[in-house]
C-alpha cells in the first residue's frame, strides 16, 4: 500500500524548519488523538474500496482462481499504483472477488466495524450493484445481503449507513441503465438507499450523457452526488452541475482552476468531497503541498474530508482528518469544525445532523476543558 500520508509524515513547508521542536510533536500527537475520538461523518467511501486487506485476502482464498494476492503483506505492493488507469485495473481486480450474497455481506459488514473503530456515527457508502449483478449476484440477494449488514452494524457498532448507488462510469450506458433501475425500482431498491452517484474514470467519459439517467433517479426521490474533476478539467465539474444537478462533487480537485465555479460552489453551498491521499495515489495531485483544499477553503467552498478507498491508498479517516488539519493548520475547533461540514453536507435527517453535531460539540468541549 501507499504510505500513510500524515501531518508528521509529510514535508514541511518550504522555508518551515527541517524538522517538528518538541512541542510541535507533543501538539500534533494531542490532535491526532483527539482526532481518533472525535465524532464523524463520512460521505465518500466506496463499499469494495474499503476492504481491509485480512478481508481482501480473504475473499481471494475464496476464489483462488483470482490474481489478487492471498497475503496481506503482498497486497501491499500490489496496491501501488502508477496511475489512475492502473487503480482503475487493480480495483476492478478486487470488484472480481465479490461473487456471492455472502462475499457482499462480509464486506458489507467488515466496512461498517471499520468505519466505527474510526468514530463514524454516519456514512454513506458508494455502491456498485451493476458490478455485482452481472457477476450472476441475483438482485434480490445483493440487496437484501447489503441491508442485513447495515441493520445489524447499526445495532452492534451505532454506525448508519446509507447507500450512494453509482454508476461504473467506464461500463457505459448498459451499466447507467441497470443501475438506473436498480435504484429506482420500489420492488428491489433497498431501505438505506439516499443518493444517486457516477464513478470511475472521467477521461472518455463525458457526463452529459448521462443526463437521462440522473433525471430518472433525481425523479424517484435520490440526491446527485457524481464525481467530476479529480482527472479532467473544471469542465466536468460545470457538466456534472448542469447536466446532473449534483448537490454534491466527488473529489473536483480542479475546480480550484476556476475562479467563477469557485464562487459558484460557495454561493450554492455545493459541498466537496475531498480525499487528499486518495489523489496522491492515483496522481491527480502530484504532492500533498500542492493540494487544492487550501484553495477551496479560501474561496468558501464546503469542504468536507473523506478516505475514498483507504485500505487501497494505505489511509483511513482519521489520517486524512490529520492531513487536512496539517494542510489548513487547524486546532480542535478547526478540525471539528470539518467534522460539521461533512454533517452538514450530509442526507441525514435534520433530527439526526443536530444529534451528531451536538455530540462533536461536546466532545470538544470535553476535550479542551482545563
Amino acid at each position: 500500500m501507499t504510505d500513510r500520508l500524515d501531518a508528521s509524515s509529510t514535508a514541511p513547508a518550504s522555508g518551515a524548519p527541517a524538522g517538528p521542536t518538541a512541542a510541535t510533536a507533543a501538539g500534533a500527537r494531542d490532535l491526532h488523538a483527539f482526532i481518533a475520538g472525535l465524532p464523524k461523518a463520512e460521505l465518500h467511501v466506496h463499499h469494495v474500496g474499503s476492504a481491509s486487506p485480512r478481508i481482501v485476502s480473504e475473499l481471494a482464498a475464496r476464489h483462488p482462481d483470482s490474481q489478487v494476492p492471498t497475503d496481506p503483506e503482498a497486497l501491499a505492493d500490489y496496491f501501488t499504483f502508477t496511475d489512475f488507469a492502473h487503480f482503475i485495473e487493480v480495483y476492478l481486480s478486487v470488484v472480481d472477488l465479490i461473487r456471492t450474497p455472502e462475499d457482499v455481506r462480509l464486506l458489507t459488514y467488515e466496512v461498517a466495524r471499520d468505519l466505527a473503530r474510526q468514530q463514524v456515527r454516519y456514512a454513506e457508502l458508494t455502491v456498485t450493484p451493476f458490478s455485482s449483478t452481472r457477476r450472476g449476484i441475483d438482485e434480490v440477494a445483493f440487496m437484501d445481503a447489503v441491508e442485513d449488514a447495515r441493520k445489524a452494524a447499526e445495532a452492534e457498532f451505532g454506525t448508519q449507513l446509507r447507500w450512494c448507488f453509482d454508476i461504473p462510469g467506464e461500463a457505459g450506458l448498459e451499466a447507467a441503465e441497470e443501475t438506473t433501475r436498480l435504484a429506482t425500482d420500489d420492488r428491489i431498491r433497498p431501505e438505506g438507499l439516499v443518493s444517486f452517484g457516477l464513478g470511475g474514470p472521467e477521461i472518455g467519459v463525458p457526463r452529459p450523457q448521462f443526463k437521462p439517467y440522473f433525471d430518472r433517479a433525481i425523479a424517484a426521490g435520490l440526491r446527485s452526488v457524481p464525481h467530476a474533476g479529480e482527472t479532467t478539467g473544471p469542465g466536468t465539474v460545470w457538466d456534472a452541475l448542469t447536466h446532473l444537478r449534483a448537490e454534491r462533487i466527488g473529489h473536483g480537485t480542479s475546480a480550484a482552476q476556476d475562479e467563477k465555479l469557485l464562487a459558484h460552489l460557495a454561493e450554492h453551498r455545493i459541498a466537496l468531497e475531498v480525499c487528499p491521499t486518495s489523489n496522491i495515489a492515483t496522481r491527480a495531485v502530484r504532492t500533498l503541498d500542492e493540494h487544492p483544499i487550501t484553495r477551496f477553503v479560501e474561496a468558501g467552498v464546503l469542504v468536507t474530508v473523506n478516505s475514498d478507498d483507504p485500505p487501497m491508498f494505505g489511509t483511513d479517516l482519521d489520517n486524512e482528518y490529520a492531513v487536512a488539519a496539517r494542510l489548513l493548520d487547524l486546532d480542535e475547533h478547526g478540525v471539528a469544525g470539518l467534522a460539521k461540514n461533512a454533517v452538514d453536507a450530509s442526507f441525514l435527517d435534520e433530527a439526526g445532523k443536530r444529534r451528531i453535531r451536538d455530540e462533536i460539540d461536546a466532545y470538544t468541549a470535553g476535550w479542551l476543558a482545563p
